[in-house]
């Protein structure tokens, strides 16, 4: 709980501490006098007074944003000898580059960070794929267990190589959300045999994608061996005489092709009227045992599972992804504009109801997935921040009033009409912008 809201609070505070950094950072580069950057709103906790134009420094009690006040004729009187410094008084392209300033020093810093990420590394599963769900997409295709996907070929033509389980669940789910489907190259485990499969993604129609569309996609865990780990005391596994090490061969007469079918298999068993005993056949130091195991029956949902106590499976099979310093900076720029692109492509098809609002999240899911992040290490915490920077950044640019995206809008009306929008309509646009911000949050 503690890693959570530390590693939350860190997330926001980087993000936010960017962002108006960047529109402080403009404005003093457009001679705009600054009056305060605010981490945060409402009470301020710390303060702090600094530079020529004493700027405050400041961090308020609640951290879900913040803010930089300039000198502007439209908020206060400004002093005769100090007009030329109020942001009102700037050309149109300097008030622009102001406050487009915040949301591109967002997608800047997530380009360094998913470029710091590939640097570091990370230990990933190999795409070496378990058994295909029976009737999924993966099935149909002729992929099953051990197949390791060395490729793919996006719609447009282009390849790209794949270190990992990971970059195929992004490439797939990036096909999902636009509806194309996906070649895959792969071969068998030792790299032998290559062939093709296409997976018919566009037949799903996808509007979110979770656990249920990914089961119809048919790619699972990784591929792990059907070898029993630790056996725990008082066990169904231990009843059946099983013992860390063996490796299971058959299940009722059908071979077992990796440790995610036979976990499926045990929890199956536990769904009928009664728990069936289960005829195992596994090999135990070159030797073949017949083995009955009677899985017990415990509460999911609205029915029952099978579970026997015990670890299944070896570890699947890793590989250091980790990328030099250019390739890393190229990764980097293309990873945060493919990001880009898709929140973009998401949100419009959650306004044309084509996408679930499910896809949208908000503090709680991010503080939650933070302090997962941050227990799997440096690399991920890191490579979930670049995330949430891009989400940040692509948000902030939407045309609605409150939001940068929303000023930007006004700042195009003047450019094509000569003036600026009237002071009636900036009223009642802020007004629907409230609204709308309230509604997605």
């Amino acid at each position: 709980m503690i890693t959570t809201v530390l590693a939350f609070l860190l997330t926001l505070g980087v993000l936010i501490v960017v962002h108006e950094w960047g529109h402080y950072r403009m404005a003093v580069a457009c001679d705009v006098k600054v009056l305060r950057f605010s981490i945060g709103f409402g009470t301020v906790l710390w303060r702090r007074v600094h530079g020529p134009d004493r700027t405050e420094f400041v961090v308020s009690a609640l951290p879900l944003g913040g803010y930089v006040r300039m000198l502007d004729e439209r908020e206060e009187a400004v002093p005769s000898h100090e007009l030329s410094r109020a942001f009102n008084s700037k050309p149109l392209w300097q008030r622009t580059a102001v406050v487009a300033a915040g949301p591109v020093a967002n997608l800047l810093l997530a380009v360094v960070l998913y470029a710091a990420s590939h640097w570091i590394g990370v230990e990933e599963p190999k795409a070496v794929l378990s058994a295909s769900a029976p009737g999924s997409l993966a099935e149909r295709a002729g992929l099953g267990a051990g197949d390791w996907v060395r490729a793919i070929e996006r719609p447009d033509g282009t390849s790209h190589e794949l270190r990992s389980m990971s970059e195929l669940r992004w490439e797939v789910t990036q096909a999902l959300l636009a509806g194309d489907d996906l070649k895959l190259k792969f071969s068998d485990a030792a790299g032998h045999s290559p062939r093709t499969a296409v997976l018919l993604l566009s037949r799903l129609k996808a509007r979110e994608v979770d656990a249920a569309l990914l089961k119809q996609v048919g790619l699972g865990p990784p591929y792990s061996e059907p070898v029993m780990g630790d056996v725990k005391p008082d066990s169904p596994a231990l009843a059946a005489g099983l013992k860390k090490g063996d490796r299971v061969l058959s299940v009722d007469a059908v071979s077992v092709p990796d440790a995610a079918w036979l976990r499926e298999r045990i929890r199956q068993a536990g769904r009928e009227q009664q728990s069936t005993p289960m005829q195992w056949l596994v090999e135990r130091e070159g030797r073949q045992l017949a083995l009955t195991v009677v899985p017990r029956k415990v509460p999911e949902g609205s029915g029952t599972v099978g579970r026997i106590d015990a670890f299944i499976g070896k570890p699947p099979e890793l590989v250091l992804v980790r990328h030099g310093p250019l390739e890393g900076l190229v990764e980097g720029s293309s990873r945060t504009w493919e990001i880009s692109v898709l929140t973009v492509q998401m949100l419009g098809k959650i306004l044309i109801g084509e996408a679930s609002i499910k896809n949208l999240s908000g503090p709680l899911t991010i503080a939650d997935y933070a302090g997962q992040s941050a227990q799997q290490g440096l690399a991920y915490y890191i490579g979930f921040l670049a995330l949430v920077s891009v989400s940040l950044g692509v948000l902030n640019l939407l045309p609605l009033p409150m939001l940068d995206g929303g000023h930007l809008m006004y700042y195009l009306f003047e450019a094509l009409t000569g003036r600026p929008v009237p002071d009636e309509w900036l009223a009642r646009l802020q007004r629907g912008g409230v609204a709308v911000l309230l509604l997605m949050m």
